[in-house]
Formats: C-alpha cells, sequence, structure tokens
C-alpha cells in the first residue's frame, strides 16, 4: 500500500513537472518558428515588457484555442500535454489523499 501511495505521490509531481516543460516547449516553439506572434505575445502594447507580463500572456494563449490555429504538429502536441498533464497530476495526487484517508 506504502507503494501504491508513493507512486500516486511521485507520478503527481512528474505530471506537474511535464505540465511546466510543456509550456517552456510551446514557447520556444513559438519564437523560434512563429517570430511574429511571439512578440504579440512578449511585447505589450502599453508599459515595458517584463517576464511575469511576458508568462501571464502566454497563460492567456494557452488557455484559449490559439495554438491549434498554427496547424502544427508539435505545437499542438505540446499545447495538449500542457492542457492534459495538469489534470493528470491532481488525479494522482488526489489519488494519493485517498489511499492516505483509506490507510487510517
Amino acid at each position: 500500500m506504502v507503494v501504491v501511495y508513493l507512486s500516486f505521490l511521485v507520478a503527481g509531481v512528474l505530471c506537474f513537472a511535464l505540465h511546466y516543460l510543456a509550456q517552456y516547449r510551446l514557447a520556444s516553439y513559438l519564437r523560434r518558428r512563429y517570430p511574429q506572434q511571439w512578440k504579440i505575445i512578449a511585447i505589450p502594447e502599453q508599459g515595458k515588457p517584463g517576464a511575469v507580463r511576458t508568462w501571464l500572456r502566454l497563460q492567456q494563449v494557452l488557455r484559449s484555442s490559439a495554438p491549434l490555429l498554427f496547424d502544427d504538429n508539435t505545437i499542438t502536441g505540446w499545447h495538449r500535454t500542457w492542457r492534459f498533464s495538469q489534470w493528470l497530476a491532481w488525479g494522482f495526487w488526489l489519488a494519493a489523499l485517498a489511499l492516505q484517508w483509506l490507510a487510517r
């Protein structure tokens, strides 16, 4: 039972790490393959650009269906990974909590 519990915890951590890796890879591909569209994300209309501001704007793009409009299989794949890995991670963590509760 302990091995299953620890496996769920580790799987949750790995899925969260994959979620952030997918975000990084998406940004990297957008910067390299679509520099004009990346400028829309990275350079705000007003104010000075910053890392947090760029990250927030990237989050807005990732939550929309805009990455699917590129018709690029690599970007679509990383977008799906970004979207679903977080849900998997929460599922693993909730399963670990359920096991912990059942073990009482």
